[in-house]
């Protein structure tokens, strides 16, 4: 395929129907058959983001797709970015650097043209420099109120003259309905661009799903590439946030065997606009620790160690924790000693005072107190990969943030860019955990105050730990999918001949 230029966009009847997962699947399997491939994404509204080496700021679910890949992750493959900061705003990111904040109406209106011209050049790019790209779109091509100001689904793959793979989740019902009502819904223009379906989360006997699959391509003249399994416990890092009730179920780890005599239960309060949860998979990866989230001050009671997260609303997820009691609980548990690690906006939410006039525009706001740190915010966002050591360890992370820390005396120790007080730690640091030697490090430190015969294993890697998952999802595409023919849509672009499907038609063409 060497020099083709070749590109697919992965297409879904609703938002986590699994676009994400089998986009970095096709590009795990291509880079295994030695294709060089890039992941894409045009336009992703997501709080988990990642900083490249370069100091860009893209969607933590391209980096991943990088990773499976095994290229280095560039702004590239995902020109804008969209990090919600309430229910009608967001702040854009483009090409890795913030550029202000838009009502979705506004960034809808006045901005999609030029945008559209930014998206396709970078697709370009990429496909100038590699055999294959991998585009994910996002939500539904369905969504027939936004087809106009498109970027991402079928108005990228117009533009660049590419066909789509559509995945639907089976395991929430309606597959076929949701597969021929995505198609029948779009313009003969865009089903030309409608090549094929997949199914994904399948449980049970697939030979009882062929009659379906025989009926749907009877109806939409368009075949089926995939019927994908039902995984569990993939752990690739999410894209649009935490499905989190607010009646206090959580989501919690798979724990493995304690390599000792016991087990440290981690709580991560589950604060509002939360940012890179995926900071605490790693710990979550270590036998014999159980990881959950939650939102309830007596959650907290049984925790060894209590998480609060990055969130893009510091001064939002203060009022949060104050007015769900969460706030008194974690200061209760500091002056008893007991361990609490803040990490980005949590970090500044430990602090003795907030000064916000760019996020909340709240003006000083008081923090919990717990750490010797006063935040400023900036109007200039801090974008870093650093480099350091605490513990006696080394530590690789990345920094994306506004509020600017000034350290006051009063700290024990500092750590990474902030400091330990008492049981208290905070930094500004995501993925610092993921450093092996210094996530067992803290972990024994947790631990000793914690009062708990908790021993980290020592084999733990969490590297390791990821690229094999990346490589389960290349194997659920090489073992589930057409591959022959998903690589003939890769390679030969658009297959002639596919019908149009007349909207509320019955049985639509044969």
């Amino acid at each position: 395929m060497s020099g083709t230029g070749g590109g697919l966009l992965v297409a879904g009847t609703t938002s986590d129907a699994g676009k994400s997962v089998v986009t970095a699947g096709i590009c795990r399997w291509l880079t295994r058959k030695g294709v060089s491939v890039a992941p894409f994404k045009a336009q992703n509204m997501s709080l988990n983001s990642f900083v490249t080496r370069d100091g860009a700021e893209i969607g933590r679910a391209q980096a991943m797709q990088a990773a499976a890949a095994r290229v280095e992750p560039s702004a590239l493959m995902n020109p804008v970015l969209l990090k919600p900061g309430s229910d009608r705003s967001s702040q854009v990111v483009l090409l890795g650097k913030p550029v202000g904040e838009m009502s979705a109406r506004g960034y809808h209106a006045e901005r999609r043209e030029g945008l559209l011209e930014t998206v396709t050049a970078c697709l370009e790019e990429l496909r100038r420099t590699h055999d294959a790209v991998i585009c994910e779109g996002a939500g539904s091509p369905a969504e027939i109120n936004l087809r106009r100001t498109d970027i991402v689904n079928l108005g990228l793959a117009r533009a660049a003259g590419i066909p789509a793979v559509v995945v639907g989740d089976i395991d929430r019902g309606g597959v076929f309905a949701s597969f021929f009502g995505t198609t029948a819904l779009l313009s003969k223009e865009d089903q030309r661009h409608i090549a094929a379906y997949m199914v994904n989360k399948f449980r049970g006997d697939v030979t009882l799903l062929e009659p379906g699959l025989e009926m749907l391509r009877g109806l939409t003249g368009r075949p089926t590439v995939g019927v994908l399994p039902f995984a569990h416990g993939l752990g690739i890092d999410e894209e649009d946030g935490l499905r989190v009730s607010l009646r206090g179920a959580v989501r919690e780890s798979v724990v493995a065997p304690p390599h000792g005599d016991d087990v440290l239960r981690v709580a991560v309060a589950a604060v509002p606009l939360m940012s890179n949860f995926t900071d605490v998979d790693a710990l979550a990866a270590e036998p014999g620790v159980v990881v959950r989230f939650v939102d309830r001050p007596e959650e907290l009671a049984d925790a060894d160690l209590v998480v609060v997260p990055g969130t893009r609303g510091t001064v939002r997820a203060l009022q949060w924790l104050r007015e769900r009691g969460l706030a008194r609980a974690i200061v209760r548990r500091a002056a008893e000693g007991r361990p609490v690690l803040g990490i980005c906006g949590g970090f500044q939410a430990l602090g003795e005072r907030i000064e916000d006039e760019v996020e909340s525009k709240a003006g000083t706001v008081e923090g919990l107190g717990l750490l010797p740190v006063r935040v400023r915010f900036a109007a200039e966002k801090t974008l870093a990969r650093p480099v350091g050591e605490a513990l006696g360890e080394r530590v690789e992370g990345y920094e994306i943030h506004h509020g600017v820390a000034q350290l006051l005396d009063g700290g024990d120790e500092p750590f990474l860019d902030g400091c330990r007080a008492g049981s208290v730690w905070g930094t500004h640091w995501h993925g610092s955990l993921e450093s092996d030697g210094f996530r067992r490090a803290f972990l024994r430190r947790v631990a000793d105050a914690a009062g708990r015969a908790f021993v980290p294993a020592p084999g733990t890697r969490f590297g390791e730990l990821r690229e094999e998952q990346l490589d389960r999802l290349g194997d659920l595409i090489e073992e589930h999918a057409d591959t022959d023919a998903l690589l003939r849509l890769i390679e030969d672009g658009l297959p002639d001949g596919l019908p149009f499907v007349p909207p509320g038609a019955p049985g639509g063409p044969k």
